[in-house]
């Protein structure tokens, strides 16, 4: 007897699998995953591990994203950064993602420098999504600004049947912070994937189980977390992520690399409640402002959270309404206490639109009959 016609649709593809598994993943376990940390770039051979040759940044966080024609939405900002050498030639490399809650990547460009004299070359790739699915666009530029070529441009797209369940570097990042919280992780946890060269290929992510390393002068369990980018030629890149239980990492290495990352800061230890930091030494005292990198995040997270408050205030009308009802009470009123007041104020405000509807309401205003408002004085 002959299998039905939908048996070979019962089996679920890999695409399908991770569509499943990302849409399992609930806001309050991203929340736990959006902050920031710094990792030391240190060469393999060092046997103190305590000379940097560079540094790894990473930051993950709520911030508007908008494009032109449509409304703003509020989404994750993933970005890393990335400054060291390879070869003995300084490299920089940066990565920019908006990414929904559902790990979905709606925008992303990953850009490296290097930095080789006299014919310096910086790659980049960008990456949007739309409603027929994602384009690509590669630019590889070569040479001294004064003296460079026109840049070299590819750009191509994939359609949104191929893209199903897809996992891009800046949601995968968010994903690793997610299983190093859970602590566990399924056997076979494989998505579609797109790489720094734009082609489609496949990431699986595995556990390695928990280990002993150390963080600065302690030493801590650390769950390590297997991920491997395969490509159609069958070559395949290999990192190797040791987690907190918290989600900060301990160490980032890519097999094969002659450099490793590793977290320096103790303090991020009494966070999973097991370590409390003791400096024996005090803190150097940091400006910032003569510092060109913390320069450099001071001025971008600016511009971010302005963004951020512009489009909320977009978002929410109201509020300029209500702030603009209580200054005028309150310069109005002139309390002594502008606290007690405030609270008073706002404990008494109504729906937005229907202030003070009946005349036989209570003022929230001191001295003032039922159904006055300070509006009625001008």
């Amino acid at each position: 007897m002959e299998p039905p016609l939908e048996s070979a649709r019962e089996t679920p593809t890999t695409a399908d699998t991770a569509a499943e598994f990302l849409s399992l993943i609930g806001l309050e376990e991203l929340e736990w995953c959006l902050f920031a940390e710094t990792l030391a770039v240190v060469a393999v051979g060092d046997p103190l591990r305590d000379k940097a040759e560079g540094q790894w940044w990473m930051a993950a966080q709520w911030a508007p994203y908008q494009r032109e024609g449509e409304p703003v939405q509020s989404c994750i900002l993933v970005q890393t950064r990335f400054r060291g050498k390879q070869d003995g030639v300084p490299v920089n490399s940066t990565l920019k993602a908006y990414v929904t809650w559902q790990l979905e990547t709606l925008e992303q460009e990953e850009q490296e420098c290097l930095e080789l004299r006299p014919h310096p070359t910086e790659k980049t790739t960008h990456i949007v999504s739309h409603e027929h699915g994602m384009t690509v666009m590669k630019t590889l530029r070569q040479g001294e600004v004064s003296l460079q070529a026109e840049p070299q441009c590819l750009g191509f797209s994939y359609s949104r049947d191929k893209l199903r369940g897809v996992l891009l570097e800046g949601a995968s990042l968010l994903l690793l912070r997610v299983l190093a919280r859970r602590q566990t992780m399924p056997a076979d946890l494989v998505f579609p994937a797109i790489n720094t060269e734009g082609d489609l290929c496949t990431s699986s992510y595995s556990a390695l189980g928990i280990q002993r390393q150390a963080v600065g002068s302690a030493e801590t369990e650390v769950l390590v977390i297997k991920r491997a980018v395969h490509t159609s030629t069958g070559a395949s890149t290999v990192w190797h992520g040791s987690f907190l239980p918290n989600g900060h990492l301990a160490q980032l290495m890519q097999v094969g690399s002659p450099v490793l990352m590793l977290q320096q800061d103790e303090s991020i230890l009494s966070k999973s409640g097991r370590f409390e930091s003791k400096l024996p030494f005090p803190k150097e005292p940091l400006d910032w402002e003569e510092d060109m990198q913390l320069y450099s995040c001071f001025l971008d997270r600016k511009d971010e959270l302005q963004l951020s408050h512009a489009a909320y205030l977009q978002q929410h009308p109201e509020v300029r309404a209500l702030l603009s009802d209580f200054l005028q009470a309150l310069l109005l009123q002139q309390p002594h206490d502008p606290i007690s007041f405030a609270a008073e104020f706002f404990a008494h405000q109504r729906p937005f639109g229907t202030p003070y509807a009946s005349s036989e309401a209570a003022s929230p205003f001191p001295n003032s009959p039922p159904g006055h408002s300070p509006a009625d004085s001008k």
